[in-house]
């Protein structure tokens, strides 16, 4: 089976409201394409920081901004309108994980994605006002502070699966690098990974962005694989075009990998199915 649990069904433009978005019309249009590329497994999961309930765990200006629909209104569409698994992606906030938990608990998920995307108040995939690389100085303390956060995120068990899961390396060249081999800085994650029951995402995004490469990077994905951590496959799609996004290319790294099984989730239970 191919899977496609990390989709937006809204795109990321402010100017995209969820009265277009949230639609039976559009969620077919997501529905019939997966189909005809093969995915048998499709579920939706917008970013928590889209609805207004997120404030009551962080108030981040951009969050503030950002926060504009209702969370129940989006989870009752999704079950009675769209016949996909529901999920939602929720950002790892140090220190505010009584606040997420009990939002997340309030809801009937299939799924949770667990990512991170601020380190502070400086965002890692976010040009503009709130790029963190527009202060950051030292490109390894940058690295250093995302998987050290990024082993938080699993050991916290709020998460079913950890999303793109070396988002900080998204600007490729644009953005500085660190000096040394990135396997040092993946240590600072693994301890909390391998403690966790978490999935770890395995996405195609990353050859949308500038470092045109898959997340995780191979050697990262080893070490997770090492540590008995399963695989969620998965395009991070904004669009129908985006669903099953080049995964011939993720197909082959996991099977070089000898990964045979992908997960997929039901009110937050984790079965693996074969990968097709």
């Amino acid at each position: 089976m191919l899977t496609d649990l990390h989709v937006h069904l809204r795109p990321d433009e402010p100017e995209a409201s969820a009265e277009e978005s949230f639609t039976r019309a559009n969620a077919e249009r997501y529905a019939e394409v997966a189909s005809e590329r093969g995915i048998g497994f499709l579920g939706v999961s917008e970013h928590l920081h889209r609805f207004r309930q997120s404030l009551e765990v962080w108030r981040h200006p951009f969050w503030q901004r950002s926060a504009v629909d209702d969370l129940d209104s989006y989870c009752e569409f999704v079950r009675t309108e769209t016949g996909l698994a529901l999920g939602i992606e929720a950002d790892f906030v140090p220190g505010r994980e009584d606040r997420i938990a009990d939002l997340l608990a309030e809801r009937d998920w299939d799924y949770v994605l667990g990512s991170v995307h601020f380190l502070g108040e400086g965002a890692v995939d976010m040009a503009g006002e709130w790029d963190v690389w527009r202060t950051a100085s030292d490109p390894e303390r940058v690295w250093r502070r995302y998987f050290e956060t990024l082993g938080e995120a699993a050991r916290s068990g709020l998460f079913d699966v950890l999303s793109h899961p070396d988002l900080v390396k998204v600007w490729g060249p644009e953005r500085p690098l660190p000096g040394r081999d990135p396997r040092f800085l993946y240590d600072l994650a693994m301890d909390g990974i391998a403690e966790s029951d978490v999935a770890v995402e395995v996405s195609t995004a990353g050859l949308r962005k500038p470092v045109r490469e898959i997340y995780p990077a191979p050697g990262f994905l080893s070490m997770c694989l090492e540590a008995g951590r399963p695989v969620a496959l998965s395009s991070d799609a904004h669009t129908p075009n985006d669903l099953g996004f080049r995964y011939e290319e993720a197909i082959e790294l996991l099977g070089s990998l000898d990964v045979e099984e992908v997960a997929v989730f039901e009110r937050r239970e984790r079965r693996l199915v074969p990968l097709g």
